[in-house]
């Protein structure tokens, strides 16, 4: 099997954190890198895809001499929502800035909201020194629909096909999402990457719901890796001098919760709270994973293969 490999460039949830008491789980905000069938998948783009643009970049510098030479850039960034925890890297992505290199951009939109439009007002224009339209790369945005799906097929860029049409090859890498509205303001892209018969889905910034979410649990069913929100502990979440309920994230005995009812063979805790310094996530973690080698705290750099 060809390598489905998952690379955590931005753990933590809300806002950066720069402090040397977070050092070891890392301050960027959510990113998620995907390499899967000859594919550069990137989930979300906080803070932590800089990094990935960065590498990115150096492999095209290295490809060839001059840059006729080179071997042009190709990316595809899924956008779980609009939050700018979740974009705050966007516009320093150095690929976007290269002539030489296409970009795809994945995200919910509609006519009374498109992405398009969206990543304009958000985070270029009057927040950044370019517009959208000086972007140097060649930049496709897409606006999802949850009757199609996002299909890579090897050697080739993107294209979404109709759910009811879709036809997966040996090689093909699918992407499958649908909208969940636990969280506010508009709700949040769940995604599922799907190759050669192994899947990961991502999952953040989702509150559970009372006794499980169903839709999701059919959604996420025997998932190879599930990356799940975990902002709170649970004490944090029912603080009744400063409750969480209704925030649009979960619990680690949320995510717990969630694997078991998916079947999922492996979780991974993410997004987590600004405030928990690497002291704090230590001591969540010796509870969480140190009788469950299958239960993982995702920490900047971590690494996992899909095999």
């Amino acid at each position: 099997m060809e390598d489905f490999k998952v690379k955590f460039r931005g753990v933590r949830g809300s806002f950066p954190v720069a402090d040397k008491k977070f050092l070891q789980y890392g301050g960027n905000t959510s990113c998620v890198e995907v390499q899967v069938g000859g594919h550069t998948i990137i989930l979300d783009a906080g803070t932590g895809i800089v990094k990935i643009g960065d590498k990115l970049l150096e492999k095209y510098i290295k490809s060839g001499m001059e840059t006729k030479d080179r071997t042009p850039v190709s990316a595809s960034v899924l956008i779980s929502h609009i939050h700018q925890d979740h974009l705050l890297g966007l516009t320093f992505f150095k690929p976007m800035h290269l002539q030489n290199a296409q970009i795809n951009i994945f995200g919910d939109g509609n006519p009374s909201s498109d992405l398009k439009e969206n990543l304009s007002n958000l985070v270029f224009g009057k927040t950044f020194p370019l517009d959208l339209v000086d972007i140097q790369c060649k930049l496709n945005i897409h606006n999802l629909s949850e009757d199609y799906a996002i299909l890579f097929k090897p050697d080739s860029e993107p294209i979404l096909v109709p759910k009811n049409e879709i036809f997966q090859d040996e090689n093909d890498v699918l992407v499958t999402y649908y909208k969940s509205y636990v969280h506010p303001q508009s709700g949040v892209m769940i995604y599922k990457i799907s190759y050669k018969g192994k899947s990961l889905v991502y999952a953040t910034d989702k509150e559970s719901y009372f006794g499980g979410d169903k839709k999701f649990v059919r959604f996420s069913k025997n998932c190879d890796i599930l990356i799940h929100d975990a902002q709170y502990t649970s004490e944090d979440y029912l603080n009744p001098h400063s409750p969480k309920q209704g925030f649009g994230h979960s619990t680690y005995d949320m995510a717990i919760e969630a694997m078991h009812q998916t079947g999922a063979k492996n979780l991974v805790f993410f997004h987590y709270e600004p405030s928990y310094d690497d002291y704090k996530l230590d001591k969540i973690k010796e509870l969480y994973t140190s009788n469950n080698k299958n239960v993982y705290m995702a920490y900047e750099g971590l690494e996992l293969n899909i095999e």
